[in-house]
């Protein structure tokens, strides 16, 4: 006897993890697919842009250190891309100095530093997945 909820699979969100360094995508990849979460991996800024355009993920989890495009250039881009829904973006960023600011105001939702507290970015992740964050703040 096969029940409706039986039948229909729950959404399981997606993540898109953007890192230039291989290993650090790869943890990243790691601990969010044992959570039970999608994820996509680019390997540069406009790798992600391309993912993004294709199939827009729930959430971006963006290295702010890349060569070519940096994580703020890729958020503005995001940003200024109408044709895509709100996506959340939380940079990653191993360097202290670099102001919360010049994230926020290129458009991110916030940052986790380097070295991860994986406890407290799943906490974040958390936080903005649920459904009452995800409201376009441009509204």
């Amino acid at each position: 006897m096969n029940s409706l909820s039986s039948e229909i699979a729950p959404q399981v969100d997606c993540i898109l993890v953007v890192d230039d360094l291989s290993d650090n995508s790869f943890l990243l990849q790691t601990v969010l697919e044992n959570e039970g979460y999608q994820v996509e991996v680019a390997n540069s800024g406009q790798s992600a842009l391309d993912k993004i355009a294709a199939h827009p993920p729930e959430l971006v989890l963006l290295d702010v250190m890349m060569p070519e495009m940096n994580g703020f250039e890729v958020t503005r881009q995001i940003r200024k891309n109408h044709h895509l829904p709100f996506i959340p973006i939380l940079l990653v960023t191993g360097y202290s100095a670099l102001m919360p600011a010049e994230g926020f105001d290129a458009g991110a939702d916030g940052f986790v530093r380097k070295p991860i507290d994986f406890e407290n970015l799943l906490d974040q992740i958390k936080t903005i997945l649920q459904p009452s964050h995800l409201i376009d703040p441009a509204i």
